[in-house]
């Protein structure tokens, strides 16, 4: 597979890229886990998943993000239409973005493949409510409170063959402090993949939501996160989270120290402030052509915030 990276050199040199796979091509094993959760909801209660065959998808998930963080961004760029389940949708982008974490953190392919079941079926509890209304699992609600454990039950009844997965599901809402639930628990108590599945799913969350809620801009997500550091979730794990997303995600409108505006195209591991930036306008705001800055090779250039912030 071809990297992202590669191209944005490519471009930012002069020279004609080399031919990018497909967005379908690179989105298959995201629309295979989707399609897997869906199927999976739809069988009769007490129905086991084919565990080899989600351990299968999630091999193939974490050999994709190893080779590139292309099927990152497919995952996390696509809209919730009407059309999807979303709830498939949404554990399909939290198992995706779990797994790059796990990676950013060190874990191995085993566990790897652990975290993403967990991060495949931790609201399992929410398929079972009235069509996954509104109030039914809305925020604070009774349900929402209780998901947790109840995901956690059906999961343990399905003779989960991987190690940590029930647990992560069961105290993936826990925060630092003690003030998250079921059990209230705080700091080191709190399993790493629980940590990840949560923060994982709150990101997902925030940029993509329910149809009932209004989206956040990734880049404010991502502030919003940052700044709960230490509350919510702990340092290193929102560390691993900004080191892949970085402060200004793909997609990000920017405005750069020259006068000009870009969007974000893809970002440099580790280098959170130095992202690839394809230029849009000039300094008078007239359309540019098309040229991309690596901001990593370009060290006298910089951000100096989000474009829409200074409309």
């Amino acid at each position: 597979m071809i990297r992202l990276s590669e191209i944005m050199g490519q471009l930012a040199r002069g020279a004609p890229p080399a031919p990018a796979p497909a967005e379908g091509v690179v989105a298959r094993p995201f629309d295979a886990l989707q399609r897997f959760l869906a199927e999976l909801r739809g069988l009769p209660s007490g129905t086991r998943p084919a565990w080899d065959e989600l351990e299968r998808l999630l091999g193939v998930v974490v050999d994709a993000l190893g080779a590139s963080g292309d099927l990152l961004w497919v995952a996390h760029r696509r809209p919730a239409t009407p059309d999807v389940d979303y709830l498939a949708f949404h554990q399909a982008r939290t198992s995706i973005l779990a797994v790059r974490l796990g990676m950013e953190l060190g874990e191995p392919r085993e566990r790897l493949i652990a975290l993403g079941a967990a991060g495949c079926l931790f609201d399992v509890a929410l398929w079972k409510l009235s069509g996954a209304a509104a109030g039914d699992w809305s925020e604070g609600s009774p349900a929402w409170r209780e998901h947790p454990r109840r995901s956690a039950d059906i999961v343990a009844g399905w003779s989960v063959p991987l190690s940590g997965v029930v647990e992560a599901i069961l105290l993936h809402h826990e925060r630092e402090r003690g003030q998250g639930f079921p059990r209230g628990l705080t700091g080191e108590a709190i399993p790493l993949h629980a940590k990840i599945v949560g923060l994982a799913d709150t990101y997902a969350r925030l940029t993509v939501p329910p149809a009932w809620l209004a989206p956040r801009a990734p880049h404010h997500a991502i502030r919003d996160l940052v700044r709960a550091r230490h509350e919510t979730f702990p340092a290193p794990v929102v560390k691993a989270l900004v080191d892949v997303v970085s402060i200004f995600p793909p997609g990000t409108r920017v405005r750069l120290s020259t006068g000009e505006v870009g969007r974000v195209v893809g970002v440099n591991p580790r280098q959170p402030l130095r992202p690839h930036v394809e230029v849009v306008t000039d300094t008078r705001g007239h359309p540019a052509p098309p040229r991309v800055v690596d901001l990593r090779e370009s060290p006298f250039i910089f951000i100096t915030g989000p474009a829409e912030e200074d409309a």
